[in-house]
């Protein structure tokens, strides 16, 4: 493992009222939210940031990813919510991108979730028309497995130095197909989370957010407690719009405004 990407525990030293899950997003690693997290801290939460499975080895060039499972980020979010359970009274969780699709996943399933904070989820991908979504996944799923850069001018100076510089397809059918079963189950039951919060960019050049608005309709169609926030295109704020090592980054809005919607809705 990658240092700056093992599990991440701020704590206080017992039990407090609240405890934060964090949850990172694809081919990124704890340390992406790690000043967020220091930021609740501050304001007395437990603070839990795990790395997703396969993610955050010290090989940046790992094939550790073509192993990844829809099955085995469910299990991963089943098991990082049971270990909140030890670390606060009430629980809420955060993740973005496929980090986002984990955090929908548990509140689609888990009813000791207070606030599900579900950031620019990986329902699908804008360069995939809303229609196409469902046979192109099943296309890249059957297909062979390929990497390619995320950057190909920079490949392996790609930023941040801890992420991985290139991306699995056959890992990005996986995070999408989790995202298939909340759909899935969004459109026949009622969420199991006390309330959640919908975050998406206007300015969002990789995920569809048309997808995730059909998640927030068929949840709401079920009389749930969902809020929406979107920042605004004016921001030009890039897909990861956490990590504080990505460009053009503006974590100086970004921070105080999820934390204080965080407040609002909890």
């Amino acid at each position: 493992m990658n240092p700056v990407c093992r599990v991440q525990l701020m704590t206080h030293g017992n039990r407090t009222e609240r405890a934060i899950v964090l949850i990172h997003g694809y081919t990124n690693c704890p340390k992406q939210f790690h000043a967020l997290g220091q930021a609740f801290f501050d304001l007395g939460y437990n603070v839990l940031i795990a790395p997703l499975p396969h993610h955050g080895l010290a090989d940046r060039l790992t094939g550790e990813l073509s192993s990844l499972t829809a099955a085995e980020l469910a299990s991963y979010g089943n098991e990082v919510i049971d270990i909140a359970h030890g670390l606060g009274d009430v629980v809420d969780v955060a993740g973005i991108s496929a980090g986002g699709v984990v955090t929908a996943w548990a509140a689609q399933n888990r009813s000791d979730v207070n606030l599900a904070v579900v950031i620019s989820p990986a329902f699908g991908f804008k360069q995939i028309p809303t229609p196409l979504t469902t046979p192109a996944i099943n296309l890249i799923s059957v297909l062979p497995e390929s990497y390619s850069w995320w950057d190909p001018s920079l490949q392996m100076e790609t930023l941040p130095s801890y992420a991985y510089p290139r991306y699995s397809r056959h890992a990005l059918a996986q995070i999408v197909r989790l995202g298939f079963s909340v759909q899935g189950a969004a459109r026949r039951t009622r969420p199991a989370a006390r309330r959640i919060l919908v975050v998406t960019n206007a300015n969002e050049p990789s995920v569809n957010n048309e997808l995730t608005g059909q998640v927030v309709a068929s949840w709401r169609a079920h009389a749930a407690d969902v809020a929406i926030y979107e920042f605004s295109s004016e921001l030009g704020l890039p897909h990861d719009l956490i990590d504080p090592n990505q460009p053009d980054q503006r974590t100086d809005v970004v921070y105080p405004t999820i934390i204080g919607l965080v407040g609002k809705y909890r």
